[in-house]
């Protein structure tokens, strides 16, 4: 059983910085893609972040502001977010693929909520 369990998210001034974190369990993640994603109150989710085993790709709204890594030997994948705005202000969910070496998003986490106040 696949489980992705987020923390880090918080309350933080516009320009402070968050860092969160994606612990996953039940199998290896090396071969599969891991990635962040974030709804705001009445909108669809968003793609934030992602990566797989060819790189890295970050939406728009946060390239040069949002650092994701992971750690293959730890199972856990890190999104180090600076230069907050209000308008990140989000439930951002972890999530991972099924099959390995197929970008998909399958198992998702329970969400952390993270707040940028102006």
């Amino acid at each position: 059983q696949v489980q992705l369990v987020e923390s880090g998210g918080g309350l933080v001034q516009a320009g402070g910085s968050l860092r969160l974190s994606c612990a996953a369990s039940g199998r290896t993640f090396s071969d599969y893609a891991m990635g962040w994603f974030r709804q705001a109150p009445g909108k669809e989710r968003e793609f934030v972040a992602g990566m797989t085993w060819s790189g890295t790709s970050y939406a728009d709204s946060v390239k040069g502001r949002f650092t994701l890594s992971r750690d293959n030997a730890k199972s856990t994948v890190s999104l180090q977010m600076n230069s907050l705005k209000p308008e990140d202000t989000a439930v951002y969910y972890c999530a991972t693929g099924r099959r390995p070496r197929i970008l998909e998003y399958y198992y998702w986490g329970q969400g952390t909520q993270v707040t940028v106040s102006s």
